[in-house]
């Protein structure tokens, strides 16, 4: 009988042969027979999972965007007794690809976000994975922010959209060198820890403001090492 091919594994395969190159060359440097080469199938098998190859990079890019999210995913269920701050600090440290195993699918992400300027159904692809990803930062600010007092930001789908430009910020600046990954975790944890402060200055005789301010920091502190 001849052997039964899994065209999803096959698929799988060939998009990480994708972001192997890609990684090495950009998305410019991917051609159909490079990647045929180095996922180690025939070009035919290529062409009969993809048609063309912006289908393939479109399944690449869906196939990236699913891996960040279910790291984000499981960082929300790994410890369930997690506070809505500190299971916010996980997911925007996944989100923003500071740790050096992630480097490489940094910078994939970044070469598939410079490609999708001139590519409306990747730039489409981009914008589904970005609205669930900002989704999860909604409901996490709004339970961390009521678990705080009652101190929700005014618009915590606004905060969501700024925490999300930032993660993706930051992942520009440290793979450019212009920031070091502790530097960038130092920045996203500042951003965080500010989230619940008011919004006009305190009265400074007001008592236990700054400790009150101050607990939310320490929840969201050091986040990506819990």
């Amino acid at each position: 009988m001849p052997r039964q091919v899994d065209h999803e594994d096959r698929r799988r395969r060939i998009a990480e042969a994708v972001c192997l190159l890609a990684d090495e060359h950009g998305l410019e440097g991917v051609t159909l027979r490079d990647v045929a080469a180095r996922a180690q199938v025939s070009m035919g098998a290529v062409q009969r999972c993809f048609r063309s190859k912006e289908e393939m990079l479109l399944f690449t890019l869906g196939n990236i965007g699913e891996r960040i999210t279910e790291r984000v995913r499981a960082r929300l269920v790994q410890s369930p007794a997690q506070s809505a701050a500190t299971a916010l600090g996980h997911a925007a440290t996944e989100v923003a690809l500071l740790r050096e195993e992630h480097r490489a699918e940094a910078r994939v992400w970044l070469a598939f976000v410079a490609q999708a300027v001139v590519s409306e159904p990747l730039a489409d692809t981009l914008k589904a994975n970005y609205a669930a990803l900002q989704e999860a930062f909604t409901r996490l600010i709004r339970e961390a922010g009521e678990s705080a007092g009652g101190d929700v930001p005014v618009d915590p789908q606004r905060e969501a959209r700024t925490l999300l430009a930032l993660a993706d910020g930051l992942t520009t600046h440290v793979l450019i060198g212009r920031l070091t990954p502790q530097e960038a975790q130092d920045v996203l944890h500042a951003h965080l820890g500010g989230l619940w402060e008011p919004r006009v200055l305190p009265d400074h005789t007001a008592p236990n403001a700054p400790g009150r301010r101050s607990a939310i920091r320490r929840t969201v502190h050091r986040a990506d090492g819990a």
